[in-house]
This record gives structure tokens, C-alpha cells and sequence, in this order.
């Protein structure tokens, strides 16, 4: 149960801090809460990437099948990370309202 608080808690701040930083210096809000849905694809699967590109159809059938391996303890982590990329957008844009311009 301990290790499941560290790595929700883990995941949430790894990702706000990638997050924060990216979202700093590209000027952008809400791009690696875009990007994050492609993260978890390569966390999950344990295929290369660039499977994605020569076998299309085997490599997302095998995504497909991981995706749906996964437990709700995994699910929880890992939506810990996405919560920490739009807390990370919300915070960017709090500080550009409040005149921040590094932001």
C-alpha cells in the first residue's frame, strides 16, 4: 500500500515538473497533456517504436491487448501523471494571468 502512495505521488510530480518545464520553454499550455496518452502508449507496450511505423497493424493490436492487461493499480499511477500534466497547465496559466512573464 506504501508503494502504491510513493508511485501515485511519484508519477504526479514527475510529470508536473516535465510538464511545467516543457509548457515554460515552448510557450505552450497544454502540450504534454496532449502528448501524454503517446507516453503511457510506451510505458505499456513492449514494443519498439519504430513498430509503430513499419507494422501498424501488429503493433497497435499488441497496445490494444496491453491496454487491456493492465489493473486498476496501474490505471491510478499512471492517471496520477495525467492529473500532474493539467495541474502543471493550470499553474502555467495562473502565472501568466498574474504577469509572469518567464511564463
Amino acid at each position: 500500500m506504501i508503494q502504491l502512495i510513493v508511485s501515485i505521488l511519484l508519477y504526479f510530480v514527475i510529470f508536473f515538473g516535465i510538464a511545467f518545464i516543457l509548457n515554460m520553454l515552448l510557450r505552450t499550455t497544454w502540450l504534454m497533456t496532449i502528448l501524454y496518452p503517446f507516453v503511457v502508449a510506451t510505458i505499456i507496450d513492449n514494443i519498439p517504436t519504430w513498430d509503430y511505423f513499419s507494422a501498424p497493424g501488429e503493433a497497435f493490436s499488441k497496445l490494444a491487448n496491453r491496454l487491456t492487461e493492465i489493473t486498476i493499480i496501474d490505471i491510478s499511477i499512471l492517471a496520477a501523471g495525467f492529473v500532474g500534466t493539467i495541474v502543471s497547465g493550470i499553474v502555467i496559466r495562473l502565472l501568466r494571468k498574474s504577469g509572469y512573464q518567464m511564463f
